[in-house]
């Protein structure tokens, strides 16, 4: 099985970079699913679902979030009307949405998707190693599912390697999200995982994470608040990762790095 996960999605760049090329992907390498994170769609904070419509329409099978999940208010019950979208597993029990759906494609194969927050400078949510062990006693890789695909949206990378060596071989990839930055270790783990510590953004890189450089520059010189960081307008770039796994064990067998320019 071959999936896509393309990282953050910032702003209209980025939702464009992804429109813009998730047809010919999936043609050229023969994708079985694509999986988006687009938690900074809307504006860069957040998204809505005219923006999960319009994802969902142009051939994504699912969503993944974040941080700004509920920065739009619009969100909060599509979360729980819709079966696509996920937002982290480790919020607290009664919140809005799920943090782990199940897709399944046309040959009938199915896929786990799950998103944990990191808690090194973040916020103080429930432990993700606990939040995950719970799903993984019912959600097992060739038991129910075919693959399991965790989102690790988190600031730091010692936590993001931590949690991928901890549940290295049990699912198919642990994949790094927040940053905006794509790292160069894409890599197969020991046991099967496939894994990266940040797939980074798509948006427009000529800026500061997706956003026009002023704001940042200002907060960065002067160290008091600035007005709203605003997307970048240039044309953005598509960050993503093809993953392979075997349709014998579910783990990973092949990883891809797939950087479309402009801006890298």
């Amino acid at each position: 099985m071959k999936i896509l996960y393309c990282g953050d999605v910032v702003g209209r760049p980025g939702r464009e970079a992804v429109l813009k090329n998730v047809s010919d992907l999936k043609k050229q390498y023969k994708i079985d699913a694509v999986i988006v994170n687009a938690e900074n769609a809307a504006h860069g904070f957040g998204l809505t679902p005219a923006i999960c419509r319009d994802l969902l329409a142009h051939g994504v099978d699912a969503i993944t979030t974040g941080n700004h999940v509920f920065d739009q208010q619009e969100i909060v019950p599509f979360l729980n009307e819709n079966k696509l979208i996920v937002r982290p597993l480790n919020y607290p029990a009664g919140t809005a949405g799920r943090g782990l759906i199940v897709i399944e494609l046309l040959n009938g194969q199915k896929i786990a998707v799950a998103q944990v927050m990191g808690r090194v400078f973040m916020e103080p949510l429930d432990c993700p190693v606990q939040a995950l062990e719970k799903e993984l006693k019912t959600y097992q890789l060739k038991a129910n599912v075919d693959a399991i695909v965790v989102d690790i949206h988190a600031e730091a990378t010692s936590e993001k390697v931590s949690f991928a060596k901890l549940f290295d071989g049990r699912v198919s990839a642990v994949l790094g999200t927040h940053t905006h930055v794509p790292t160069a270790d894409a890599c197969i783990l020991k046991k099967g995982s496939a894994y990266i510590t940040d797939v980074g953004m798509c948006g427009d890189y000529d800026s500061v994470l997706g956003f026009e450089q002023e704001a940042p520059i200002a907060r960065l010189c002067h160290k008091h608040p600035t007005e709203r960081l605003i997307p970048s307008k240039g044309e953005g770039t598509l960050c993503a990762v093809l993953i392979e796994t075997n349709d014998q064990t579910g783990l990973a067998v092949d990883m891809k790095q797939i950087i479309l320019k402009p801006g890298l």
